[in-house]
């Protein structure tokens, strides 16, 4: 589920109609036939098989297992995934929405390769300089991660507006980092912020809903967020917890292998104390 919703945007139009189908009949999808779920979806056996094929699946029976194994395991915890919000129904309503936030999380967790991962953890707290980046809905994730980073004594910069981060990107170097955050993968601007930041030696870090966008393919690394978004709001694409909880991840990784981390962290809670205190 996560990487038909993550890779939808790039769905032919009559591969769409099969990644809607499953998305809204999931677990009549898992005893289906290629045929079957071609004539359901309004396709055919073909056009089954590039999908399975483009979602990164072997052929229709291992989208078939994968797609079983999370029914099955959704059952088991009792977490029936919906896409109904109905105000009408509120605590109905709210269990769908926890269900769907709980399972992009588990699945954006699931998705993190130790190996991949340890080694992003070592180019970060070993960097000159971190550079958050993102435009639009994305931009309080960076400057989030901006601010978690500068606690722990990494030296880490943001800005809300494009052209300052284009800017500050043609200053750095080999010994620095830009860490870009883009849900669809498909911003310009920050294609051409990566491009930049190559030109200069810097490497670059994504966290992304799409493993195939092109931001991915101009990043040196990728980290590879879940995202149920679209069971809940149909075209858009708003959520912010995949993301949030990378970085979350990776503040709380630091902290523990950093040294002084905690020093820093507590001087800095000790510099803003007084404003807390009535």
């Amino acid at each position: 589920m996560d990487i038909i919703c993550a890779s939808y945007e790039h769905f032919f139009d009559a591969e769409k109609k099969i990644a809607d189908y499953i998305l809204d009949n999931k677990k009549a999808a898992v005893d289906m036939t290629v045929a079957e779920l071609a004539r359901a979806s309004g396709t055919s056996d073909a056009t089954v098989s590039r999908f399975c094929r483009r979602c990164g699946f072997k052929g229709y029976q291992d989208l078939k297992m994968a797609l079983a194994k999370e029914v099955m395991e959704e059952e088991r915890d009792s977490l029936q995934v919906s896409n109904e919000i109905d105000r009408g129904k509120l605590p109905q309503a709210l269990q769908n929405i926890l269900a769907n936030k709980i399972a992009e999380m588990t699945g954006t967790i699931g998705m993190l390769d130790p190996d991949n991962l340890e080694t992003i953890l070592k180019i970060l707290e070993h960097a000159r300089l971190i550079q958050f980046a993102a435009v639009g809905n994305t931009i309080p994730v960076a400057m989030d991660g901006c601010f978690k980073f500068n606690q722990l004594g990494l030296s880490s910069v943001c800005s809300t507006i494009w052209e300052a981060q284009m800017a500050n990107t043609y200053n750095l170097g080999p010994q620095d980092v830009v860490l870009i955050i883009s849900n669809s993968g498909t911003s310009r601007r920050l294609a051409t912020l990566a491009e930049g930041a190559h030109e200069n030696g810097a490497r670059v870090i994504v966290i992304t809903n799409n493993a195939s966008s092109p931001l991915a393919a101009l990043s040196d690394y990728q980290i590879i967020t879940a995202t149920r978004e679209k069971l809940l709001t149909g075209e858009f694409w708003f959520s912010r917890i995949p993301a949030m909880l990378v970085i979350e991840t990776l503040y709380l990784l630091l902290f523990v292998s950093k040294k002084n981390a905690a020093a820093h962290i507590r001087r800095h809670e000790n510099a803003i104390r007084p404003d807390k205190q009535a």
